[in-house]
């Protein structure tokens, strides 16, 4: 990795390409230089902060910093920088325009192969309709709480019914926060497993399908925390919102996209393995079966089966031989760990032009002697 990164063109520095090109803000700050000022940041962020690029390279990024930024999550921050240390924290921040967010932040130093240290990478993502979300339920729940005492004062059994009530719904919010981390979690193994295990030439296509795979994360989380039932996630309606953003990532104007998806509500906790599996297979069909330029059809059908939910992407492009024989790829491994885990069965198959995709699964987890 070079000296120093070249923030205004990414040249030498595939991973500054790579961080240029994903549409999760981020920023890189030199450590080597006073106040360890930003000297990167992607349109992402400026989008998501309001500054012009030149109003914050070569400044601490604590401008983002207001009256009631926390300041035990900032000395946080300033421990792990000083330690060289990981840090990941829900941050108030500002905007340029005065108004605040909440920003999902995660740090990271990078070090060369001397241990000296580099630079730090920062990931962010905007949080905030989840912060508010949890707020309010907060609220609820002190509101219920009251109610609950005052009713226990009452009624003996009211009690005993009440508090089974709100036992039920502090587990419920629980589950949801440890989804939510174990989430964040993932997304940064991706990016940090990526960027310390490779440093030959292919580093930026490697980089680029990791951030792919985060992406598809970010769509689950958006799709997942907009809707009402936190205890179901609609298949169908992540994959539309995929397969457009994938299509518009790609530019192919020369592909045609048709769905047939009906909408299948399958376990919250299904909702991240099984998008990253169909993540896999649709960047996998648009990356080799369109290869060279060619065009053709992309085809993703979604169906209930009783209790099976089935998957199915098509394409009719070049083929992909490697699906059926010869070593797995990095891609189709992660696929078929996945399946194991949500108990999928995974079909390879020619469709002459082209692959297709099937992916099978229970709907409901069955039981481990099932």
């Amino acid at each position: 990795m070079t000296d120093r990164l070249q923030a205004e063109h990414g040249k030498g520095d595939p991973f500054a390409a790579a961080v240029r090109a994903t549409r999760m803000p981020m920023i890189i700050t030199d450590p080597r230089l006073p106040d360890n000022p930003i000297t990167f940041a992607n349109d992402a962020f400026l989008h998501m902060s309001g500054y012009a690029r030149e109003e914050v390279t070569g400044h601490n990024c604590r401008f983002l910093q207001g009256p009631d930024t926390a300041p035990e999550d900032v000395a946080r921050i300033r421990e792990a920088i000083e330690s060289r240390h990981d840090v990941s924290i829900d941050l108030l921040n500002y905007r340029k325009d005065g108004s605040t967010f909440w920003n999902a932040l995660y740090i990271s130093p990078v070090v060369n192969e001397e241990g000296e240290l580099q630079f730090f990478f920062a990931s962010q993502m905007d949080v905030t309709e989840r912060k508010l979300t949890e707020m309010r339920v907060l609220e609820d729940k002190d509101r219920f709480e009251r109610a609950v005492e005052a009713r226990t004062r009452e009624l003996k059994e009211a009690n005993r019914q009440l508090k089974s009530a709100l036992e039920t719904k502090t587990t419920l919010l629980h589950e949801v926060d440890h989804r939510v981390k174990n989430n964040m979690q993932i997304i940064a193994s991706l990016i940090s497993m990526q960027m310390r295990g490779t440093t030959d030439e292919i580093m930026k296509a490697s980089m680029q399908t990791t951030l792919g795979r985060v992406e598809a994360m970010s769509t689950v989380h958006r799709r997942f925390y907009q809707s009402g039932d936190v205890a179901r996630f609609d298949i169908s309606a992540f994959v539309r919102d995929l397969v457009s953003d994938l299509i518009a990532a790609s530019g192919r104007g020369d592909i045609a996209v048709r769905l047939d998806l009906t909408p299948i509500a399958v376990p919250a906790e299904k909702a991240a393995p099984l998008a990253l599996m169909v993540n896999e297979v649709i960047t996998n069909a648009l990356k080799h079966g369109f290869a060279g330029g060619r065009g053709g059809t992309l085809r993703v059908v979604s169906a209930r089966d009783g209790a099976l939910c089935r998957i199915t992407v098509a394409d009719d492009g070049h083929g992909m031989p490697a699906a059926r024989k010869g070593p797995a790829t990095y891609g189709k491994r992660l696929v078929e760990r996945l399946g194991r885990q949500l108990q999928a069965e995974i079909g390879w198959h020619g469709a002459a032009p082209g692959t297709r995709v099937e992916i099978s699964l229970p709907i409901e987890q069955r039981g481990r002697g099932a």
